[in-house]
């Protein structure tokens, strides 16, 4: 990777603060930091200038709720669900045109798709010749072939996890993704090509949030960012355990608490875990995607009390009530508004009507004065946050259907959500004289940008002082050392 220049001036960009564009201006970055701003400062002063053309300067993107790993080897893995596949003709298909000839990796499927979820004996029947392990879009389950389940039975013994039916397994693997890692003999993925994805499209920094990040992951990003495969800062949330681990090249976040409202963990269990993580003054981060789980993770809170920093995931589906508790408790939320337009079609016929004004709420929540932040949960969604603002504002779904209109946020709203601050949501990121030069610089002034929230606008990206992307048309005007 090619040494950065020791300081950089954008020139003629429009600021973005305060949560709208300001006036045009230079900035200068020096050593990581923002060193200068204002419309004295010379090219003299810099290594390298570029000229932003009254294009839109923002503190670059934060993606709040990201699973790196798992979109890192995405692009092994098959699509086995909405919109791509919809039926068990379309999954054959993509299954045999599968590359390789070990394993298949399925990714995204959806009961619509096999009428419930195939059992082993199923899944014979399409993919016959090669071991399959095909994750539900969910995250919280993988459905095995009959030769997967042979591979990964040979040399030790079954996990709890593992689903039996008449002392017989089914194939059906919930929560065990250490011991399927373990079973395979995997190791953690590269992150260089799907960090330079993100750079591309203005991200400097992520939240993981994968719910078994330990003291083994945790070394994996370090080495990951001390080698530049890792551009963006990083802070991890996870395990109790990650308290323990070394945090260079990273920061620490909340304790991941992932519900599932069909195996809910027992209520004292969860509260002496919640309580934990706060004498470890650690926020909880609770996934919540129904209403059972909504309801038990705001009765935990009201156990052990609420940390400003404590916050739901997703919040997929949140009556008026919720929402007022939540506003009450002060928990932020970290939401994921590209759903609509990705699965809103798919929620219509599967939530219940009575839901619907319910599901992926965004108004409703800035409105009660509760901190928002936007998360991609990619690889289970597209991490493109631009295509997530645009579905904040329009509340569309792929086929053009509304969901809760009444919810939309502003352009300018809608934007906010990636400029929050990872160590506090209620706090907007800006660009302020020693601030972390972390910076995304569109092509386009707001008042096009906003109009588009086009992921092509993205020309300059700077991840501490380091350009991570750059898609300038213009050649750069070199300077030397001062």
């Amino acid at each position: 990777m090619a040494r950065p220049p020791r300081s950089l001036l954008i020139r003629d960009a429009e600021l973005w603060n305060g949560g709208s564009a300001g006036h045009r201006t230079d900035v200068l970055v020096e050593n990581g930091t923002i060193a200068g701003i204002g419309n004295d400062l010379t090219t003299e002063s810099a290594d390298r200038v570029i000229d932003a053309g009254g294009g839109l300067l923002l503190p670059g993107l934060h993606d709040h709720h990201i699973h790196v790993a798992g979109l890192a080897v995405r692009a092994q893995s098959v699509w086995c669900g909405p919109p791509q596949v919809t039926n068990g003709a379309q999954l054959r298909s993509v299954l045999d045109g599968a590359q390789g000839s070990g394993w298949i990796r399925g990714i995204g499927y959806h009961e619509s798709v096999l009428d419930g979820l195939p059992d082993a004996r199923t899944l014979d029947r399409f993919a016959p010749d090669r071991p399959l392990r095909m994750q539900h879009r969910s995250g919280r389950m993988w459905l095995l072939n009959s030769a997967a389940l042979d591979l990964l039975l040979a040399s030790g013994d079954a996990p709890p996890g593992l689903e039996r039916d008449a002392g017989a397994f089914t194939g059906r693997l919930f929560d065990e993704d250490a011991w399927l890692r373990k079973a395979l003999g995997s190791l953690p993925p590269d992150f260089s090509a799907i960090s330079l994805q993100l750079a591309r499209l203005g991200i400097t920094g992520l939240t993981d949030m994968t719910p078994q990040n330990g003291v083994e992951m945790a070394a994996h990003f370090a080495s990951q960012r001390a080698s530049g495969a890792l551009l963006q800062n990083v802070t991890l949330a996870g395990t109790l355990e990650l308290a323990e681990a070394q945090q260079d090249g990273w920061s620490l976040g909340p304790v991941k608490l992932h519900l599932h409202e069909a195996d809910l963990p027992p209520f004292d269990e969860t509260v002496a875990l919640a309580r934990a993580a706060h004498d470890q003054g650690r926020a909880l981060a609770i996934h919540c995607v129904s209403e059972v789980e909504i309801v038990f993770a705001l009765a935990v809170l009201e156990e052990v009390g609420s940390l400003s920093s404590d916050r739901i995931e997703h919040a997929s589906i949140a009556s008026p009530t919720h929402v007022e508790q939540m506003a009450c408790k002060g928990v932020a939320v970290c939401v994921q508004p590209h759903f609509v337009a990705e699965r809103g079609d798919q929620y219509l016929t599967d939530v219940e009507p009575r839901l619907h004004a319910d599901l992926y709420r965004l108004a409703s929540l800035c409105n009660a004065g509760i901190a928002m932040a936007g998360g991609s949960d990619a690889p289970f969604a597209s991490p493109d946050p631009w295509s997530a603002m645009r579905a904040a504002v329009s509340r569309k779904t792929d086929s053009g259907q509304s969901i809760g209109p009444a919810e939309a946020l502003t352009p300018e709203q809608a934007l906010a959500l990636w400029l929050a601050d990872p160590a506090d949501l209620s706090w907007q990121r800006e660009i302020a004289l020693g601030a972390a030069a972390d910076l995304c610089l569109l092509s386009q002034p707001w008042a096009n940008a906003r109009e588009r929230f086009d992921p092509a606008d993205v020309a300059l990206t700077v991840a501490s002082g380091q350009i991570v992307h750059d898609g300038i048309d213009q050649p750069p005007v070199e300077r030397g050392s001062r």
